[in-house]
């Protein structure tokens, strides 16, 4: 089918999925609190008990910290494409999208595109509250742009995992739990909260391999938060964090992009 009309119907889907934020604010408020809270626990709760190498003022914490809040949170957001087409897979609207005369790739190219869109308005409200916590941009516009950028690009990859995953289990339910459970320690164990130095040896080995950190590591680098006298990464992939982001990303893309085509031509309601 002709790219202009992929690219046609993926703009519809995208903007059915838009307009379903603005008709459900719920999904955008809910999606927004969890990370202030994040912000705000670590900022004012547990900042204090926590050192930054290189960084004896309180706020050297808060801007090391607004990086892996922003890495955990537009993953966290990419698990809205796949609730959402557990949900519709269930709903056997995926059935229907299927009898209509559409790119069968515009379904999942438009869930994932209106999740970008969804990922930069949290971004948009994550990076006020870090401002109100003393977090601030060192770098260059560029570099900031370059920054939030890497972060969304990356939250798109991991977005056509979750669309694979949302087709392939059984409810919205099963769908939450089994993210929640890969995710939440995928985000803990990486340099998002704490300095890589200070986990043991084998999870720091881990946690230097992990594509999380690398995010993180190199949203830190292009929004200048990291403090001086911190010593550098010893591991390549954090030595060079922009680009092993962007070979995750493509790898994933890569991998998951007909993968989860393929498993939406076999998907049926239930």
């Amino acid at each position: 089918m002709a790219v202009p009309t992929v690219l046609s119907d993926a703009h519809v889907v995208a903007r059915r999925n838009i307009i379903k934020i603005k008709r459900v604010p719920d999904l955008l408020v809910f999606t927004t609190l969890s990370p202030i809270m994040f912000v705000l626990l670590f900022a004012y709760v547990f900042g204090g008990a926590i050192q930054v190498p290189g960084g004896t003022d309180p706020s050297a914490y808060r801007e090391f910290l607004m990086a892996g809040i922003f890495a955990q949170t537009v993953i966290f957001g990419a698990t809205i494409t796949g609730a959402g087409l557990a949900e519709d897979v269930k709903k056997g609207i995926i059935d229907r999208f299927r009898s209509l005369p559409m790119a069968p790739s515009a379904v999942l190219t438009g869930r994932t595109l209106s999740d970008v869109v969804n990922n930069v308005l949290v971004l948009v409200v994550m990076s006020l509250t870090g401002l109100l916590v003393g977090w601030a941009i060192h770098s260059s516009v560029a570099e900031a742009v370059a920054g939030f950028l890497l972060l969304i690009v990356f939250a798109y990859a991991v977005s056509w995992i979750m669309a694979w995953l949302g087709m392939l289990v059984p409810s919205v339910e099963v769908f939450n739990n089994a993210t929640f459970i890969v995710i939440f320690p995928l985000t803990f164990v990486a340099n998002t909260f704490v300095p890589l130095e200070t986990l043991p040896k084998v999870l720091q080995t881990f946690a230097e391999w992990n594509p999380v950190s690398a995010v993180t590591q190199a949203s830190r680098e292009l929004f200048g938060n990291i403090p001086a006298g911190v010593p550098e990464p010893t591991s390549w992939p954090l030595q060079n964090a922009p680009l092993y982001t962007l070979i995750w990303t493509v790898i994933i893309l890569a991998v998951f992009i007909p993968v989860a085509n393929l498993q939406y031509r076999r998907s049926t309601s239930r």
